[in-house]
C-alpha cells in the first residue's frame, strides 16, 4: 500500500524528533510504498540535510514551520520563494470571501476562548465549543484550498478584532479577559504558524489524495495534513504519539516568553485541536501507558487506541549484555542529558548518603548539557556541588587527589560508545522527576544491569519488577536503594538478568515492526474502496478484474493486447491514457523491445500504485525533493545513530 508519513521537525532529516523512530519504520516494511511530508522547524535544520532514504521512498514533499520573528517573510532565492509560497505572501481577498474568513476566525476564537480551564478536559470534542472549533478550522483549511495561503489574513487587523471581541465576551475566564493588544498580537502570530499547515499546496489527488493511508508521527502540527486528507478525500489517519504534544506544551508553557493570557489561549487552542486528532484518526498509537493515559485524559477513544512500545536496536548492546562481566562493582553510573529535569542535584545528594556505607563507591555521569542557556549554567552548577560535596581525595600527602563524581563524554577512548558507559558500572541510576519514555533505562536493561530509578513517567512500566523503584526528590530513598544493590551482587545479577530478558521481549525493533504491520493491514481492510472511472459500469457498478493485479507489475503480460470477443481492452490499448497500475507509454514500449524500463531511481510515474487514476508523465524524471516550491537537492548525510542524545 502508499503510506503518506507526516512528520513534524523530524525525518527525513538529519536531525530532529522521532527521526531515528521514522527512519527504522520507513526501513523496516519495504513491501510497502512511502510518500514524505514532512514539516521542517528551523532554517538550520534543512541546512542539515537529510537521512538517506531507501529506494520505495517515492517522493519527499517539505515545507517550513518556522516563521521570522518580525513577522515578515524575508529571504532570497530559492528559501525566499518557498517562504512565500508556502505561507501565501501576496493573497489577497474579494469581499465574499473576507466575509467567509472572518466567520470560520470567529468559530475559531470563541471555541478557544470559551473555556477558561488550561487543563486537560475529560470531555474534549464534545459539546457546542468542539462544533465551534471544527467548524472554524476546516472552513479556513476550505478557503485557503480555493484561495491560497491564509498567512496574511490571520496576521491582519481583522483577525486581532475578532480576538479581542472573542475574549471580551461573555463565558470567557479572567485570564483570557485580561489579554491586552500585545497579547492579541502575540497569539494572532503564533495561531498563523501553528495553522500554516492549511495553506500547503498538498491537498490535491496527486499528493494526499493519492496514498491509501496517512500516518502521523506525532500530534500537533504533524496531524493537520492528516485531518485535512481524511476530510476530503476520506484517506485514514493512524496517530502515532511517543510523548503527547499536549502534555509537552503544558511542562513548557512556564518557559514560554507570552504572558498569561496567550499561554491559556494556546492551551486551549491546543487541547480542542488534540481532542480533534484523537476523534478523527481511526486508531492512536501510544509510546506506552502512561502516553495513552493522556490520551484518554484529553479525549481519545480507548477502543481506538494500542500500545506500541517504540522499537530500539538491541545488537548494538548484545556484547556487554552477553559478558558475564559485571562492571564496575562499586561504581553507580548515570547516563543521559544533563538538564534540570534529570535532578542530578538529587543524585549528588544521595551518593554522599552512599559513601558515608560504602568509602569506596564511585559515581560516573555520562553526558552533555542540552540546548539552551539554562542547561549550562544547571551543569556548572552540578560541577560546583559535586566539588563542595566531595573535595579531591589523596591517598598521600605527595599524590593528587581524585574526586569520586567524575563528569565524562561519550566518545573518548577510555569510553568510546554508549555501551561501554553501561559496562563501566554494576548499577544505573535514573533520579528524573519529569520523564516521558526513558531511553537510557531501556539501554541498560538490553546490557543487563542492575536499575534504581525514580516513580515517573513511563519507568514502573518499562522496568516491570526487574529493578528497584524510589519516589522522585527523595535523596535518602535513592541512596538506601544504591546501598542495597552495591551490598548484594547475586542480587544485582538476578534482576540484570531479567531486565535484559524484559527487555528483548518487549522493546525491539522487530516487535514495533510487527505491530505496525499489522496495524497498516487492519486499516487498509477497513478503508472505503475507492472507485476508479474506468473501473466502473454503466451504473457505477465495479467491473470484475478491470485492473488485474498483473497490471502493476512490468512484463510482457503488459503489453497491449487485442481484446477478446465479449471482453473490455484496456483504455492505454487504445492510445487512451493508461489506467492505474500501468506504467507510462514509452515504459511500456522499451519492455516489449526488450529494453530496460525507466530507472528506478525516480519518482513513480503518477498512476502507479494504489490510490486514484492519475495522466502519465511526460517523460522519466530524476528523483528530487519535491517541496512547495522549488525542488532542491537534498544535502544528504550518514544515516542516523542508534541512540539520541
Amino acid at each position: 500500500m502508499r503510506i503518506g508519513l507526516l512528520t513534524d521537525g523530524g525525518y527525513p532529516y538529519a536531525t530532529g524528533e522521532s527521526r531515528l523512530w521514522c527512519d527504522r519504520l520507513v526501513r523496516g516494511l519495504p513491501q510497502h510504498e512511502f510518500d514524505l511530508f514532512a514539516l521542517s522547524r528551523s532554517a538550520h535544520q534543512e541546512d542539515q540535510g537529510w537521512v538517506r532514504l531507501p529506494h520505495h521512498v517515492s517522493r519527499v514533499r517539505t515545507a517550513p514551520l518556522w516563521t521570522p520573528e518580525d513577522g515578515t517573510l524575508r529571504g532570497s532565492g530559492e528559501r525566499g520563494l518557498l517562504a512565500r509560497l508556502v505561507t501565501g505572501g501576496g493573497v489577497s481577498f474579494g469581499r465574499r470571501d473576507r466575509r467567509r474568513f472572518a466567520a470560520h476566525v470567529k468559530a475559531l476564537a470563541t471555541a478557544i476562548c470559551a473555556t477558561e480551564d488550561a487543563g486537560p478536559d475529560p470531555a474534549a470534542g464534545e459539546g457546542p465549543g468542539a462544533e465551534l472549533f471544527t467548524e472554524g478550522l476546516y472552513g479556513l483549511a476550505e478557503l485557503a484550498r480555493e484561495r491560497g495561503g491564509l498567512h496574511l489574513a490571520l496576521r491582519s487587523e481583522t483577525t486581532v478584532r475578532i480576538l479581542e471581541a472573542a475574549s471580551r465576551a461573555r463565558g470567557t475566564g479572567r485570564t483570557v479577559q485580561s489579554a491586552t493588544v500585545v497579547d492579541h498580537l502575540a497569539f494572532a502570530a503564533e495561531l498563523e504558524r501553528v495553522l500554516r499547515p492549511l495553506s500547503l499546496d498538498w491537498y490535491d489527488q496527486e499528493s494526499l489524495g493519492a496514498v491509501d493511508l496517512c500516518h502521523a508521527a506525532s500530534g500537533g502540527a504533524a496531524a493537520l495534513p492528516g485531518l485535512l486528507a481524511k476530510r476530503f478525500f476520506g484517506v485514514p489517519l493512524l496517530v502515532t504519539e511517543h510523548g503527547v504534544q499536549l502534555r509537552t506544551h503544558y511542562l513548557s508553557a512556564p518557559d514560554a516568553p507570552f504572558g498569561a493570557p496567550v499561554r491559556a489561549l494556546l492551551a486551549n487552542f491546543h487541547a480542542q485541536l488534540a481532542a480533534e486528532v484523537y476523534r478523527q484518526a481511526a486508531i492512536v498509537t501510544a509510546g506506552n501507558t502512561h502516553v495513552r493515559r493522556w490520551q484518554q485524559r484529553c479525549g481519545a477513544d480507548p477502543a481506538q487506541q494500542r500500545t506500541v512500545y517504540p522499537g530500539m536496536a538491541a545488537e548494538r548492546f548484545s556484547p556487554v549484555g552477553e559478558d558475564d562481566d559485571e562492571g564496575g562493582p562499586d561504581t553507580l553510573v548515570w547516563v543521559g542529558r544533563i538538564e534540570p529535569a534529570k535532578d542530578l542535584i538529587a543524585l549528588l545528594h544521595a551518593f554522599a548518603e552512599v559513601r558515608r556505607a560504602e568509602p569506596d563507591a564511585r559515581l560516573r555521569i555520562f553526558g552533555a548539557p542540552a540546548e539552551g542557556g539554562e542547561a549550562t549554567t544547571y551543569l556548572a552548577h552540578c560541577r560546583a556541588l559535586a566539588a563542595q560535596l566531595f573535595p579531591d581525595e589523596a591517598t598521600g600527602a605527595h599524590a593528587e587527589g581524585v574526586s569520586p563524581v567524575t563528569f565524562e563524554e561519550i566518545g573518548g577512548p577510555e569510553v568510546p560508545d554508549l555501551a561501554e558507559a553501561y559496562a563501566a558500572g554494576g548499577v544505573i541510576v535514573l533520579s528524573s522527576v519529569v520523564e516521558g519514555f526513558p531511553i537510557s533505562l531501556v539501554e541498560s536493561m538490553f546490557c543487563g544491569r542492575a536499575t534504581v530509578s525514580t516513580d515517573v513517567g513511563a519507568v514502573v512500566e518499562v522496568i516491570g519488577g526487574t529493578g528497584l523503584v524510589v519516589p522522585p526528590r527523595n535523596p535518602r530513598a535513592l541512596a538506601d536503594a544504591c546501598i542495597a544493590l552495591l551490598r548484594d551482587p547475586e542480587r544485582r545479577a538476578r534482576l540484570g538478568a531479567a531486565a535484559r530478558a524484559r527487555a528483548l521481549e518487549l522493546f525491539t525493533v522487530e516487535q514495533n515492526l510487527a505491530a505496525f504491520r499489522g496495524i497498516y493491514l487492519e486499516l487498509i481492510s477497513h478503508a472505503p474502496v475507492r472507485r476508479e472511472a474506468d473501473a466502473v459500469d454503466a451504473d457505477g457498478e465495479p467491473l470484475l478484474f478491470a485492473t488485474p493485479a498483473e497490471a502493476r507489475l512490468l512484463g510482457h503480460w503488459t503489453q497491449p493486447q487485442p481484446p477478446a470477443t465479449g471482453a473490455r481492452a484496456p483504455s492505454w490499448a487504445a492510445g487512451a491514457e493508461p489506467e492505474e497500475g500501468a506504467e507510462c507509454a514509452g515504459e511500456l514500449e522499451q519492455v516489449a523491445a526488450g529494453q530496460p524500463g525507466c530507472s528506478p531511481q525516480r519518482e513513480p510515474a503518477p498512476g502507479t500504485g494504489p490510490g486514484p487514476a492519475r495522466s502519465p508523465a511526460p517523460a522519466p524524471e530524476p528523483v528530487a525533493a519535491r517541496r512547495s516550491g522549488p525542488v532542491r537537492e537534498p544535502a544528504c548525510v550518514c544515516g542516523p545513530g542508534d541512540g539520541d542524545a
